[in-house]
């Protein structure tokens, strides 16, 4: 037996502690509002050599794309955007707590702002929050209810003009913690969004069994309808 078999929780104890957040767990929303509000962080993948990785296909993309405005659904406490070099950048968040860190954070920062996101309230007619970049970045995987997952991926493709960039999995991996939900979400953009094709698909920084890549959407053209010659 080795130290770290020692300190590897038994299948037993590791249902019995899954059993104990599914019984707290009241949401997505509520979850990460209780997150930041007490003190925590947008997870290890906003930080380190993760976030980095991220930071550098981001910033790529946007110089090569000359892309000039991104919104991105899913903000947190702004550690990764802290790394990010876009023109101009809109954050929306579910979580009321987290916004209240990014505008602390980017408060003297000109080409940032933060807006509080309620799918249930979100109606952008006016395409206010339209971007050339839509972006969702380890969002998806934490929408565990369908409803949320659906109305949140409508606004996502909705806000993007020019491309939508998500970076999560894209598999249904059981056992996991009652906040997480793994699923295909490419199914859903194929049968939803006709006016959207899957670009690319770019390996993520992280090697592990649950590895998220970055999917590049981008918006299809109308074809003009050929006028007849006489």
């Amino acid at each position: 037996m080795t130290a770290k078999d020692l300190v590897r929780p038994l299948p037993g104890i590791r249902r019995l502690s899954l059993l104990r957040q599914q019984i707290a767990f009241r949401g997505s929303a509520t979850y990460w509002e209780q997150n930041y509000a007490q003190g925590g962080t947008s997870g290890p993948g906003s930080y380190g050599d993760l976030a980095r990785g991220k930071a550098a296909f981001l910033n790529t993309f946007v110089r090569e794309h000359d892309v000039r405005s991104v919104s991105e659904f899913g903000c947190g406490d702004g550690q990764q955007l802290s790394l990010a070099d876009y023109p101009s950048y809109v954050g929306l968040d579910v979580s009321r707590s987290a916004i209240a860190l990014c505008k602390r954070r980017f408060a003297g920062d000109a080409t940032k702002s933060f807006f509080l996101y309620d799918g249930s309230c979100f109606v952008d007619r006016a395409r206010v929050f339209t971007a050339d970049v839509a972006l969702s970045l380890d969002v998806i995987y934490h929408l565990t209810e369908d409803q949320v997952f659906s109305t949140y991926m409508e606004h996502l493709f909705g806000a993007g003009s020019r491309f939508v960039v998500i970076y999560a999995t894209n598999t249904e991996i059981s056992g996991t913690a009652p906040h997480v939900r793994h699923r295909r979400f490419t199914e859903w953009v194929e049968t939803q969004c006709p006016q959207w094709r899957l670009a690319q698909v770019t390996p993520g920084p992280d090697r592990g069994p649950a590895r998220a890549d970055f999917f590049t959407y981008g918006r299809v053209r109308e074809r003009r309808p050929e006028v007849p010659t006489h």
